[in-house]
């Protein structure tokens, strides 16, 4: 699914947009055991309870694609006979109203998530009409959307009671947190209905919740992003080793903050990615010597898989570029990486930033004399 498709099933996931007629909950506690399971007529809610409820699923399709919203891919073989996908098939025919479909769904939701203070798992079933041009005939999107919310115990605090006019103890509650995994099925890819794939939501970047989706969909999820980007690190360390210097590793970061930039400002709906080619033409026109070249594709290959490319904002962070030694840390604005560079002065080795305009240290402003 690309930017333009989660952004129309997100708008539709609204109380007063949505067709869903209820949502179901099981609210499972920190050993793994179900307290409580129920059914909510969404016709029957409060205007503040259905806003908290559809808020909540509509958080399983936020964030950015390729790093919290990973696409799933299904074989061939288990559409046609896999018991993963035959489950979520079941639950969406039925609009999730089949109790035993739903307990196995839940069993497998408990079987591989755990959280302090136990979780939520919300289930809701929608149909959205999608809106095409004359020419075209209309196509009802019948989905699945999932939300695993942790339920963390508050604090006590004094709260006011308007009858009294006093502050009494509220004591502690069990609040329902933001979603920190769930998805969508079956995917809408081409604004039409995909069998095929789904939509894997995580909140985390350092985690994948890779035994949840094996449970739910029995297929590889890519690593966190935050693993991505160390992998990345780690490969071109080893491969450079002794040509590594900051001209190389500023080529590449500025390559890919350009990439990322210029898919921004063409608005283009899809995901960009980057391939390994992309990054070795980067190193050659460094001057990178082809046997170090050589050694990132075989390690890019091992860690990332064969020709797989990856997203960029997973192994970049495009506003931030930052110099460390064991006893300092220098940030510098991605686009003025021209301030600084490394030599080495009678055999020491220096960091040099060029200071323009005022500096500061510790907020005070200082004076640098000849």
């Amino acid at each position: 699914m690309n930017i333009k498709e989660v952004a129309e099933i997100r708008r539709h996931i609204r109380r007063d947009r949505s067709n869903m007629t209820a949502i179901y909950g099981c609210y499972v506690n920190d050993k793994k055991e179900i307290i409580s399971e129920f059914r909510c007529s969404t016709g029957m809610m409060s205007e503040n309870e259905g806003d908290k409820y559809f808020g909540l699923l509509r958080k399983t399709l936020s964030g950015t694609i390729g790093k919290h919203l990973i696409d799933i891919t299904f074989k061939t073989s288990q559409v046609l006979e896999g018991d993963e996908h035959k489950l979520l098939m079941e639950l969406r025919k039925c609009s999730l109203e089949e109790e035993q479909l739903r307990l196995s769904f839940y069993r497998k939701v408990m079987e591989t998530v755990s959280f302090d203070g136990g979780y939520l798992i919300l289930l809701g079933c929608d149909t959205y009409d999608v809106p095409f041009k004359k020419d075209q005939s209309e196509e009802s999107f019948k989905f699945l959307l999932c939300a695993v919310c942790p339920v963390k115990l508050t604090k006590a605090t004094l709260h006011y009671v308007p009858e009294e006019k006093l502050f009494h103890d509220g004591g502690i509650t069990n609040a329902v947190a933001s979603p920190e995994l769930g998805f969508l099925f079956p995917a809408f890819d081409n604004r039409a209905t995909n069998i095929y794939n789904a939509l894997y939501y995580t909140r985390s970047t350092k985690e994948s919740h890779e035994a949840f989706v094996d449970a739910v969909f029995h297929t590889p999820v890519p690593k966190p992003a935050a693993t991505q980007k160390k992998s990345f690190e780690a490969i071109l360390t080893n491969a450079l080793a002794d040509e590594s210097s900051m001209d190389v590793v500023q080529s590449v970061h500025e390559e890919l903050s350009q990439r990322i930039a210029l898919h921004k400002e063409s608005k283009v709906a899809e995901p960009l990615l980057i391939s390994k080619e992309d990054v070795k033409e980067v190193l050659t026109g460094c001057g990178v010597p082809e046997a170090n070249v050589a050694k990132f594709s075989v390690d890019y290959d091992e860690e990332f898989g064969y020709e797989m490319p990856v997203h960029p904002k997973n192994i970049i962070d495009e506003k931030r570029f930052e110099v460390k030694t064991p006893d300092v840390s220098i940030k510098v604005a991605p686009d003025r990486l021209d301030l600084i560079e490394t030599r080495v002065i009678d055999g020491v080795k220096y960091i040099l930033i060029h200071a323009e305009g005022d500096v500061e240290v510790n907020g005070v402003s200082i004076q640098i004399k000849e």
